[in-house]
């Protein structure tokens, strides 16, 4: 009987924990992303099952059967004085995936290791040490180098150099994006089909928030203006099975999801710039 009441007590403490770390961990994951974190569309597919990742500064939705972060969050707020620390050496492997990601399974692959928050303007904006969380292996996703170094560089380059600096505060949401077939690495790392990128500019007493979509396939040349690659948030929805922003007003979440207007973010102008490197 005193085995089992002992038993009954650390049951109920056990729930008063893990109840508790809920609340704290639903506190975090609601400053880390924008209007809810994405969820997917349907709870039985197993492509969208994800766990949320808390880091210095941005939100994981990692996939331990993809091997790949399905979606990331993160915040970009205007800073006076942009500086950047110095690039780590080496990615790191995360103990909360359920088995290794290693930087290994990348080597003679093919694919770039791709950030999914970006090194440079998580360095920028929330310091050093959401730059080396950048580096952790469930940030990672595999990316052809001719859309990693060129054109996905650019479009996070004129994020960070001059959306946010207009705006003040943009939200992002990335990831990448799996088709029917399942390819795989020589390791459990499931190689995307293109991947997305949505910002959002919050908005304000008698303003709606505004949004700017993009997917950008594994194909590219890297030399494409971002304007090819404006899309939807429904689109985005329809290719990834997840749901965005679903704290928003219905009327408002339809508005923003539908509308692609690139003439609002003067993408116009930005579309052509060269990468910074």
């Amino acid at each position: 009987m005193r085995l089992a009441r002992m038993g009954g007590i650390g049951l109920v403490f056990a729930a008063i924990l893990g109840g508790l770390w809920f609340f704290q961990a639903r506190d975090k994951w609601a400053a880390l992303s924008y209007e809810g974190m994405p969820v997917a569309e349907t709870w039985y597919d197993w492509r969208s099952f994800n766990r949320p990742l808390i880091n210095h500064g941005f939100l994981v939705g990692w996939s331990d059967v993809r091997g790949n972060p399905l979606w990331v969050t993160y915040r970009l707020t205007r800073v006076k004085d942009p500086h950047s620390d110095p690039r780590p050496r080496g990615f790191r492997e995360d103990w909360r995936s359920l088995w290794p990601i290693t930087s290994r399974d990348y080597s003679h692959s093919g694919f770039d290791r791709g950030h999914m928050a970006p090194n440079y303007a998580m360095s920028v904006v929330h310091g050093r040490a959401s730059q080396l969380d950048t580096f952790l292996m469930t940030n990672i996703s595999p990316q052809k180098p001719d859309l990693n170094r060129k054109v996905w560089q650019r479009l996070e380059e004129v994020v960070i150099d001059h959306f946010v600096p207009r705006f003040g505060t943009v939200w992002v949401t990335t990831g990448p994006i799996f088709d029917k077939d399942i390819r795989r690495m020589d390791s459990l790392i499931e190689i995307p089909d293109a991947f997305y990128k949505i910002l959002v500019v919050p908005g304000s007493v008698g303003k709606p928030p505004k949004a700017l979509a993009f997917i950008m396939p594994q194909t590219v040349k890297g030399n494409e203006p971002l304007s090819d690659f404006v899309v939807s948030i429904d689109t985005i929805e329809q290719r990834t099975g997840l749901d965005f922003f679903s704290d928003l007003p219905d009327n408002l979440e339809t508005r923003l999801e539908s509308t692609v207007d690139s003439k609002a973010w003067r993408l116009g102008r930005v579309s052509r710039l060269p990468s910074r490197y």
